[in-house]
């Protein structure tokens, strides 16, 4: 948002949130060309040329051009959420396929999930990348931590993560740092009671931001078996970060992690197993791996995101 205040497309920009988040919003620090709105559904100014809603909801009174960006179509491709949320979820989703001038998906799976999905043609969908912000990263010491990043959910595939951290050798840790409040997380949980090892085994709870980057400074592998993902951008912040990332072979991890990470069968627990076994065994593999996820990572810039924006943009305006 701030890269595209910044570029020069529009004199002025007005940040819309809606009531929830607009009482919080002024406490930002905002560029001088932008203004707060309040995002009501069926009232209100809609005088802008454009606009875009930065998620897979629009409001009902339209504006005269309009982009949508999805991020995710998993209430549409597996019981992952409770089923209010899900139908919630889908309904706001094919509303904004239908109303949308443009898509943004930001991942070409994403894209395939709403051309497929929400029968929306190609022709009017746009996949834009994510950028990865660069954290600063404490100088610490690597340790023997396999580190996974994610709301404790059936999604994220914990339980079999924590099955697979049985083949690492006795002085690795495992640290989950993430809410426990996601999806089925009592199913998660409860695969950490019955490990044999759960000794060593760390569940942080919800963390802030500076906790996040000294575990990425800490951690020397970083594991990732999600079982969908409309984009993946823990598994690229680790790769910034200098973390060697394992990572599951499905949805949009493929295509974002390249092959700068190890991608194993998120369902397949031998899979998961071999490939723990591998790195925490392989320092050098380890070493290899983290310059090329350096490498891999830079090449996810906002200041593209921001570019390929502005040209969607461009088609409508």
């Amino acid at each position: 948002m701030n890269g595209l205040a910044a570029s020069g497309f529009a004199e002025g920009w007005d940040w819309f949130y809606r009531s929830q988040r607009y009482w919080r919003a002024p406490r930002l620090s905002l560029p001088p060309n932008v203004r707060i709105r309040l995002l009501s559904d069926g009232r209100g100014d809609r005088s802008a040329g454009l606009f875009h809603g930065l998620n897979q909801r629009l409001p009902e009174l339209r504006f005269r051009k309009q982009i949508a960006t999805f991020h995710d179509l998993f209430v549409l491709s597996g019981d992952y959420s409770t089923r209010d949320f899900r139908d919630r979820f889908a309904a706001q989703a094919r509303e904004a396929a239908a109303a949308a001038d443009l898509i943004i998906a930001v991942s070409a799976f994403t894209a395939s999930q709403v051309e497929n999905y929400l029968n929306v043609p190609a022709s009017r969908i746009r996949v834009i990348h994510h950028g990865v912000l660069p954290r600063r990263i404490p100088d610490l010491p690597r340790e023997n931590v396999i580190l996974c990043v994610g709301a404790i959910q059936k999604r994220k595939n914990q339980a079999a993560l924590v099955r697979a951290f049985r083949a690492a050798p006795k002085d690795w840790t495992l640290v989950l740092a993430g809410s426990r409040e996601g999806y089925e997380a009592e199913v998660q949980l409860q695969e950490v009671a019955n490990s044999p090892i759960n000794d060593r085994i760390q569940i942080t709870g919800y963390i802030s931001d500076d906790e996040i980057a000294r575990w990425y400074a800490r951690a020397s592998i970083f594991a990732f078996p999600s079982l969908d993902e409309g984009f993946g951008m823990p598994a690229l912040e680790a790769m910034a970060a200098g973390v060697p990332v394992i990572a599951g072979n499905k949805a949009a991890l493929p295509e974002v992690c390249g092959d700068a990470a190890l991608l194993t069968d998120p369902r397949s627990d031998e899979e998961l197993t071999g490939a723990i076994k591998l790195l925490t065994e392989n320092r050098d593999l380890r070493l290899r791996m983290a310059e090329s996820g350096k490498r891999h990572a830079d090449g996810f810039r906002w200041e593209h995101a921001v570019t390929e924006t502005i040209q969607a943009y461009k088609e409508l305006v």
